[in-house]
Formats: structure tokens, sequence, C-alpha cells
């Protein structure tokens, strides 16, 4: 497991939360994990999305039952962050592309340092491949989070669902190279 000290040492600039360097840890999910990632989405999507999104887009973006594709993407791609053997976060990176996707928190954990942690481990994860960029979609709330964490973009463009659903976002990317 992956604990904090990473996170702190390259997030400290933007205020990463002591409480978080001593409590989450980070895993490679589970599929017995496949439904609280699923739940804490939707719980995620409805709380943090509800000024930027539509009613109708929100409801169509988390109706329906979790579907053998998830459960298999959990599998393969996702990692968890846990507190007191509770799944409180997630996040998933492709290593063909750069491709981070499925950070949510918890909506009991929002403000606590989280997303930032598993930011700083998909990006370590990313080193370790050798990747030069990763690359997301942001929702249009997290868009400044991820500004403030280093992610570079600024156009509206529509993100296509694997659910069918069309939303807009930011597509956003971040040099791994310093200098």
């Amino acid at each position: 497991m992956w604990i904090a000290a990473y996170a702190e040492h390259r997030y400290s600039r933007v205020g990463l939360i002591d409480w978080a360097n001593k409590m989450i840890t980070i895993r490679k999910a589970l599929e017995s994990d496949a439904l609280a990632i699923y739940s804490l989405r939707n719980r995620s999507i409805v709380a943090n999305c509800a000024n930027y999104y539509t009613q109708q887009q929100l409801a169509l973006w988390t109706q329906g039952e979790i579907s053998n594709e998830f459960i298999t993407d959990v599998c393969q791609n996702f990692y968890v962050s846990i507190v007191n053997n509770q799944v409180i976060g997630s996040g998933k990176i492709s290593f063909d592309s750069g491709m981070l996707d499925g950070i949510f928190v918890d909506p009991d954990f929002f403000g606590r340092g989280a997303a930032k942690q598993m930011l700083a481990f998909l990006e370590q994860l990313a080193v370790q491949h050798n990747l030069t960029e990763i690359k997301l979609d942001s929702t249009l709330n997290a868009a400044g989070f991820y500004r403030a964490c280093g992610f570079i973009g600024e156009c509206i463009s529509t993100y296509h669902s694997p659910r069918g659903i069309s939303l807009d976002c930011v597509p956003m990317k971040k040099s791994l190279i310093d200098g």
C-alpha cells in the first residue's frame, strides 16, 4: 500500500492536509470494491456537480446498476483510497494513453486531501511507467482543483461517457518532465 509521504512532498505547495497523511492508504482495487466505488462515484457526482450540470444530466449520469464492464474495469485499472477499512476514494490510469479517470471522493471526506493524494499516487505510477504526460477530462466543477495541482486546460469540450451521455468537460494535461 502507498502511504501519503509522496503526496505530502509533491503537493505540499497546494496545501495537502496532514489528516490525509495520517489516515488514508491507497491500494489496487479488488472486485469486492466495485460496488463501493460505484456508490461513492454517484454520491460524489450528485454532491459536487449539481451547480454545473442539469438535473437531467445528473440523473442520466448516475442511473442504472453496476455493470460487468465496470467491475472488470475496476479490477484491471482502479485504485482505491481507504480509511478505517472503508473505500472513500477512487482513481484510475491508462498506462497506454496517460489518461486519468474515475477520480471520485466520498462526500463525507470532501476537503480532506483524498483527491490530492490519489492524484499524486497516480502521477507517481505514471512516472514509474515512463510516461511524460498525464491527461484527463475534468468535470466543470473540478477544473480549478486540477489547475491547482499543475494541470493546464481552459477550453470546454464534450465528454462522451461509456453510459452514452454527453457532458461538458475541460480536457487537461500535465507534463511530468521537470523543467
